[in-house]
Parts: structure tokens; C-alpha cells; sequence
């Protein structure tokens, strides 16, 4: 029982504090910026604060507060440097999560209240012209997400669930119930529906990658190339 809470404790500690971390950086921008909050380059550094708001309370004050969640290298899934096994295992990935994703999105729009068409708001205007403030998102979207999300969840998350569930089962049903978990509140986090079901299906991929690999560098470059597509059709090519 005290592992299912404590995991309990550590799923909701992850959502508080990337709700938190949003709040903490949003409010005094909007306060300070007003309407120019809107602009990319503000939104850029609105991105980067409330990801490394959201990262320093979700690992940095558990370590200094709860011994039980201290995190080494290994936990995080940086405990060893890229190879090129990363490299080649990222775009295997991206196909993979494709393909599932596409799936679990045709299965979810047999209901009627799953708009499989809604646009994500990235929180940049698809309408941007300039290649400043696009090169401007681009580094926001497809490299400061990526690393800060696979820290979180697939890093220091994912690393403290396995562990905990480890102990209560055998390791085939603790990867499972770990991956599962991880991804519902990695899609969760999202705040709408049909991102949250692509998102879920590329989170169990990226689990199962660190699974292979030991560690989260191939979930990295995996995220980069999905984001930095999305990106491309969105912001260049004007598919939503």
C-alpha cells in the first residue's frame, strides 16, 4: 500500500509542479508584458522559464526534501554518453509512434466527443512570417521541449516508478504498469484530447526506447524529429 500511494504521491507531484511552474513564470510575464507576451521571442522565454521552473521543482526540491526521491544519473537516464545506437534507434521511433498513434486516433474517433481535427496550440501563431521569430520557435518547440519532457517523464519520472514498481513486481509487469503510467499523465498534461492520445501513444514508445537503450538520448532525438515535422507542416508548409 505504501508503494502505490508513494507512486501516487510522485504522479501528482509531477502534474502539480508543471501546472506550477506554468503559473509561477505566466502570471508576472502577463502582468509585465501584457499583450506582447504573444510575440515569439517572449513566448520562446516564457517557454524556457516555465520549463525550468517546472524541472527545479520537480527534481531539485524532492532531492533536498524527501530522501526517497533523490535521483543519480542513471535514474535520469543520463548515465552514460550518446552512442549510435541512440541515433539510429530515434527515427525508428518516430515510425513507430506514428504508426500507434494513428491507430489509437482512429479507434478514439468512433466517439463522438474526440474532435481528431482540433488544432494543439503550441503557443506560437501559425500565421508567422519572419524567419526570426520562426527560428525562434523552432528552437523552443523542437529543442527546449524535447529536453525538458524527457527529463521529466521519461527521465525522472519514469526512472522512480520503475524502481518503485520493480520491488512489487516482476520486471516485465513493472516496465508495463510504469510506461502506462507515465503516459497517461504525459498526455494529461496536455489539456486536449486528441493531442493527448498522440501524445500517450509516443510516450509508450519512448518508455519501451528507454527500456533498449538505458537511457533517454534516443527518446531526445526521437521527440526533436516529432516536434521539428510538426513544426515543418505547421509553421512552413501551413498544415494543420
Amino acid at each position: 500500500m505504501k508503494k502505490i500511494l508513494s507512486i501516487l504521491a510522485l504522479l501528482i507531484w509531477v502534474f502539480a509542479s508543471v501546472i506550477a511552474g506554468q503559473m509561477i513564470v505566466g502570471w508576472p510575464m502577463k502582468w509585465i508584458l501584457g499583450d506582447a507576451l504573444g510575440l515569439p521571442v517572449w513566448g520562446a522565454v516564457y517557454t524556457a522559464l516555465a520549463y525550468s521552473a517546472s524541472l527545479a521543482l520537480i527534481v531539485l526540491v524532492p532531492m533536498h526534501l524527501f530522501k526517497k526521491w533523490k535521483v543519480s544519473r542513471k535514474d535520469l537516464g543520463f548515465n552514460s554518453l550518446p552512442t549510435w545506437t541512440d541515433i539510429g534507434l530515434a527515427p525508428v521511433g518516430f515510425v513507430a509512434a506514428t504508426l500507434l498513434a494513428a491507430v489509437f486516433v482512429w479507434i478514439f474517433s468512433f466517439f463522438p466527443w474526440f474532435d481528431a481535427e482540433q488544432v494543439q496550440n503550441v503557443g506560437f501563431s501559425p500565421l508567422m512570417t519572419s524567419p526570426f521569430d520562426r527560428v525562434i520557435a523552432f528552437f523552443t518547440l523542437a529543442i527546449v521541449a524535447p529536453i525538458a519532457e524527457e527529463t521529466i517523464f521519461r527521465g525522472w519520472l519514469y526512472g522512480l516508478v520503475r524502481k518503485k514498481t520493480a520491488t512489487v513486481m516482476g520486471n516485465i509487469w513493472s516496465m508495463i504498469v510504469s510506461s502506462l503510467l507515465v503516459s497517461f499523465l504525459f498526455g494529461l498534461v496536455h489539456f486536449q484530447w486528441n493531442v493527448s492520445v498522440n501524445v500517450f501513444a509516443m510516450s509508450l514508445v519512448l518508455c519501451a526506447m528507454r527500456e533498449i537503450t538505458g537511457t533517454i538520448y534516443s527518446g531526445i532525438l526521437m521527440h526533436m524529429i516529432k516536434n521539428g515535422v510538426a513544426f515543418w507542416l505547421l509553421y512552413i508548409m501551413g498544415i494543420n
